[in-house]
């Protein structure tokens, strides 16, 4: 064998080793990745989409949201799609049943204000959530969505987006502050 073909060999071992640790590629030049729990505009649990690169690496990988998806991978999801299904179904009764519980709701939440009606600061999500807490229910502020500011005292109706497509609402009184 001459130097050149132990060059040649060489390098080659180099580019498949290389080409070995990278993800598998998509048509499209992204990553392809089986999703493990459902995220909001990308797609269902056991859905296998493809990514760019940064995102998976960055986000969905180290987050336990999606993984690399192999063949075998793939095989896994297709044999337990229904129990899977069963899993979502199960997940969509309990958060139907949480808008349903949060329906029947009202919260008072009481903010500072003057003799108008008019709030001294205004009352967000993070106050709405908070308030919900007391009455046992655990949401997050991303969830409470607000047509627009709330700054007088009112009745207000929030719209509560709990994921898959279920919105309930609430109703939240803003009082004035009771002074002791």
């Amino acid at each position: 064998m001459t130097t050149l073909t132990l060059i040649r060999k060489r390098k080659q071992a180099q580019a498949q080793r290389r080409v070995g640790n990278r993800l598998p590629q998509g048509k499209n030049g992204g990553v392809e990745l089986l999703l493990i729990q459902t995220i909001d505009h990308l797609g269902k649990q056991g859905d296998i989409v493809e990514v760019k690169l940064g995102y998976a690496n960055n986000f969905l990988i180290p987050q336990g949201l999606a993984t690399i998806a192999t063949e075998h991978h793939k095989r896994m999801v297709e044999k337990h799609r229904a129990k899977l299904a069963e899993i979502q179904k199960k997940r969509l009764v309990g958060l139907q049943t949480l808008a349903d519980e949060i329906r029947t709701k009202r919260v008072s939440i009481e903010a500072n204000a003057n003799e108008e009606g008019h709030l001294y600061g205004s009352v967000g999500p993070e106050d709405i959530v908070k308030a919900l807490r007391t009455e046992g229910i655990v949401l997050t502020a991303d969830q409470v969505r607000l047509s627009g500011p709330i700054k007088e005292l009112a009745l207000y109706t929030v719209r509560i987006y709990l994921g898959h497509g279920i919105e309930s609402e609430l109703k939240v009184w803003v009082v004035p502050m009771s002074n002791n």
